[in-house]
């Protein structure tokens, strides 16, 4: 994915941190929810509960947590109500934001959401404003160690993948949503496990970014996914190596 995510690769490394823990599985906890609730507690039949119990799973979110967030969902345990929104906005240096929302209050959300964009020199757009410049794709990220580029792009192609991409410490294998399941399934049959799996947006272009802007709009990101409401930023920015290593340093 051009762009995808030098940031995403700072934020998966600061999402061990213990303290930020209890937030990320809130988040995971409400996807688990809003799936339920929609499409039922069976994951045979409901690819959105199954999605979102891999990312819990993903997060370490303990079973039991998982199995009650499935249950408030169905209506076994009392019901919560969110519902599911993107927002869209621009960031220092024109990078496109698009935020996927779960909220039981969108006037509020926008309301808080505005005034991080603005305390940060972006501003939230319309509907519509910066979506078109994103597509939706699966993407899987299997550690290096697990395979070698060759097996793994024999494996991913044959499965309906697009690509293969070298991510630094990773290889993504992107794929279109329809392809994702058997992609998936092809990858884990041979004896691999990924280290992330799921639906996001790739950024159709990208907008460089360096030095000061880029840890401008890194904050920004930061901030909006301290956000309670905010389940996942998808922002198309790049930043050279030379910059990103400075900024991880």
């Amino acid at each position: 994915m051009a762009g995808h995510s030098p940031w995403k690769n700072i934020r998966h490394k600061k999402a061990a941190i213990d303290a930020k823990r209890g937030k990320i599985w809130s988040k995971c906890a409400r996807a688990i929810i809003v799936a339920a609730k929609a499409g039922g507690g069976d994951i045979d039949t409901n690819l959105s509960l199954r999605y979102a119990i891999d990312d819990a799973k993903s997060q370490n979110m303990p079973k039991d947590t998982i199995e009650k967030a499935i249950k408030k969902g169905t209506g076994e345990l009392g019901t919560e109500n969110y519902e599911s929104a993107l927002y869209e906005g621009y960031g220092p240096g024109g990078v496109a934001m698009l935020l996927e929302i779960l909220t039981n209050n969108r006037n509020r959300t926008a309301g808080e959401l505005r005034l991080i964009f603005e305390r940060a020199g972006g501003n939230l757009g319309a509907s519509g404003c910066v979506a078109y410049m994103f597509a939706t794709k699966g993407m899987l990220t299997i550690p290096k160690s697990a395979a070698s580029e060759e097996q793994l792009m024999e494996l991913a192609l044959e499965a309906g993948a697009e690509d293969v991409q070298d991510a630094g410490e990773a290889w993504q294998v992107v794929c279109e949503p329809t392809a994702f399941v058997p992609v998936r399934q092809a990858i884990e049959k041979a004896g691999i496990t990924p280290e992330s799996a799921g639906l996001t947006q790739v950024p159709n272009m990208t907008v460089t970014c360096t030095g000061d802007a880029a840890r401008k709009v890194l904050n920004l990101i930061d901030s909006l996914e301290d956000h309670d409401d905010v389940q996942k930023v998808h922002a198309n920015l790049d930043i050279p190596e030379a910059d990103l290593a400075e900024l991880q340093g």
